[in-house]
């Protein structure tokens, strides 16, 4: 099967980042948001900034080496969110919600939590609770973090 591209414009981004922000304030206010990084940061960031919440904590789980499902691993949490207990009263945010397999594990770790994001593919909506718009299934994302060019040699990226 072909994989198609989108390509998703730092403008666009911040646009939906604000409508997701717009419709959570019908909820209330949180204690904090949880970002899953790395792709929920930014709009972790704007959606922080439009709800005025201060607390901004991270989840980290990795579980994509490439762009293909066959490039998905095991996802794990290499970074817990120790401020945010079981997530009550808090919002998770990421980019996009693709198989559900991250979203699954952040859900196991915060399981009172509010799961939004910005873009959801048919395998991962049953994973989120809310989101902006939804993505084809065979269609790669490209967020603008992953269209600019990297400053740092890919030998000093894999030293880590």
């Amino acid at each position: 099967m072909a994989t198609n591209y989108a390509t998703v414009t730092w403008d666009q981004l911040h646009r939906d980042a604000r409508t997701l922000a717009s419709a959570l304030m019908a909820r209330g206010e949180f204690k904090g948001i949880v970002a899953v990084t790395r792709g929920g940061l930014i709009p972790a960031a704007i959606i922080a900034r439009e709800l005025d919440c201060r607390l901004v904590e991270s989840i980290s789980v990795i579980s994509y080496s490439g762009e293909s499902a066959q490039d998905q691993k095991e996802p794990r949490v290499v970074k817990a969110p120790i401020a945010a207990g079981d997530g009550e009263g808090f919002l998770v945010i990421d980019d996009l919600v693709d198989s559900g397999e991250t979203a699954k594990v952040v859900r196991d770790v915060l399981p009172k939590a509010h799961f939004a994001c910005l873009y959801a593919k048919p395998n991962g909506k049953p994973h989120t609770d809310q989101y902006v718009m939804e993505v084809a299934q065979d269609t790669w994302v490209l967020f603008p973090w992953d269209t600019a060019p990297l400053f740092v040699p890919p030998l000093a990226r894999n030293l880590g």
